[in-house]
């Protein structure tokens, strides 16, 4: 079962790598290599990403702090450029980490399912909607990750695996995730939340993240693509710093103390919420709505 789950990550990979070479070979007289600051981003990020704490929120933070992305393109941008990486996540974990395939597997289609309807949705959204949305959708984020660090949320079992309604109920959680990502907010610790509560061992949380994060952003990359709602250069960056991002991260620096570096990453969570809404709220005030075509 692990060799056709693998095979199918393979394929999956495949796909989105002529999807996106299709597209680049397309803007080829456009397009811009990525910068070390770029890469750079990629790199952080992703090391944060495979020790289980996201990407989405720093890099979000990133991106605001040097306007390295116009603001309607950061989702796309997030999706498409941290795909590979989070490939590379989920050959790794799922490899090295036990979990019951028979939860593991819905579990990732569930999520694809939700990314490929998100983002068919927040590909078409104007910028100033996006703003919101996503700066909501961030602060959330920051509530739920402070909650888990006061440990005032439950932290888990020891099963590997779910069944009947506990199954069914996790498989809707991860759609939901999975579209919200689409959004700019990371799947991780919602995932790692739910699993817990509903009485699975927090550490096989990880091969789900993974495995749901590498097919659906495969697959919720896609309208990006081809609505071109994405910084070429930014998410080319994201990818050649984030694959040895991870591979330093899986290999080197498992034992890192992580609970100063969340407590980090809920400060840059709500700076980047605080900074989204309040370019939303600016632009409000400044007039119309901007289309997004414009």
């Amino acid at each position: 079962m692990k060799a056709a789950l693998f095979a199918a990550l393979a394929v999956v990979s495949a796909g989105f790598a002529a999807v996106w070479l299709a597209a680049l070979a397309r803007a080829a007289g456009g397009r811009q290599k990525p910068g070390w600051l770029d890469a750079g981003v990629g790199f952080v990020t992703n090391v944060f990403d495979t020790l289980g704490i996201g990407s989405f929120a720093t890099t979000s933070a990133f991106f605001k702090l040097w306007a390295l992305v116009p603001d309607e393109q950061i989702p796309g941008t997030l999706v498409v450029g941290h795909t590979p990486p989070s490939l590379l996540q989920a050959f790794i974990f799922i490899a090295v980490v036990q979990v019951d395939f028979a939860t593991l597997v819905p579990m990732i289609a569930s999520s694809a399912m939700g990314a490929w309807l998100g983002a068919g949705i927040v590909s078409r959204l104007p910028r100033i909607r996006i703003r919101f949305a996503m700066g909501a959708a961030l602060m959330a984020a920051a509530m739920v990750m402070t909650l888990t660090q006061l440990q005032l949320i439950p932290g888990g079992g020891d099963s590997l695996g779910l069944s009947g309604a506990s199954l069914a109920f996790a498989i809707m959680g991860n759609l939901v995730f999975g579209a919200l990502m689409t959004l700019g907010i990371g799947l991780y610790a919602p995932c790692m939340i739910l699993v817990s509560l509903l009485g699975m061992n927090p550490r096989a949380a990880f091969p789900i993240m993974m495995g749901s994060c590498a097919v659906l952003m495969s697959v919720g990359s896609v309208p990006f693509i081809r609505s071109e709602r994405y910084s070429r250069k930014a998410a080319l960056g994201l990818t050649v710093g984030g694959i040895p991002g991870v591979l330093l991260a899986a290999f080197v620096v498992k034992s890192l103390p992580l609970s100063a570096v969340r407590w980090l990453v809920v400060a840059v969570v709500i700076y980047t919420a605080s900074m989204m809404l309040r370019s939303a709220v600016q632009e409000r005030r400044a007039g119309p709505e901007v289309p997004a075509e414009a």
